[in-house]
C-alpha cells in the first residue's frame, strides 16, 4: 500500500493566461511560501510542454526527478526546513511529482503564438 503524497501543488492560471499565475503549494494542507523568485515562474520539472504536439516526445524539455531534485537541493532544503518537513528522498519525490503536475512553459497555452 503506498502513502499519499503530502504535497499539494497548484498553478492558478490555465488557458491563455498562463504566464500570469503565480504558484500555491501546500505540505499536509498548510500553505508554504516558495522563495521569492520560485513563485511565479515555471518550475523546470520534465514533460511536454508544447501546445501544438503535446504527446511528442521530442518536444519534451526539463529535468527529470532525480536530476531536479538535485539541481534544486539548495532552495528546496531550505524551504523543508522553514516548513519542519523531512529532508527525505520519498519526500523530495513527492514534492518534485506534486509540482510536476502543475508545471508549465511560457507558449505551453498557445496564447502568444
Amino acid at each position: 500500500m503506498s502513502e499519499q503524497n503530502p504535497f499539494y501543488a497548484a498553478w492558478t492560471e490555465q488557458g491563455h493566461t498562463i504566464c500570469l499565475g503565480h504558484w500555491e503549494v501546500s505540505y499536509q494542507g498548510k500553505a508554504m511560501t516558495l522563495p521569492r523568485e520560485r513563485q511565479q515562474e515555471e518550475m523546470g520539472t520534465f514533460g511536454i510542454f508544447s501546445y501544438l504536439y503535446p504527446d511528442d516526445p521530442e518536444f519534451a524539455e526539463g529535468l527529470e526527478e532525480e536530476d531536479w531534485i538535485l539541481e534544486n537541493m539548495e532552495w528546496v532544503s531550505t524551504l523543508f526546513e522553514l516548513n519542519q518537513i523531512p529532508l527525505d528522498p520519498q519526500y523530495l519525490r513527492w514534492f518534485y511529482q506534486a509540482l510536476n503536475r502543475e508545471d508549465w512553459r511560457c507558449g505551453s497555452c498557445g496564447g502568444c503564438i
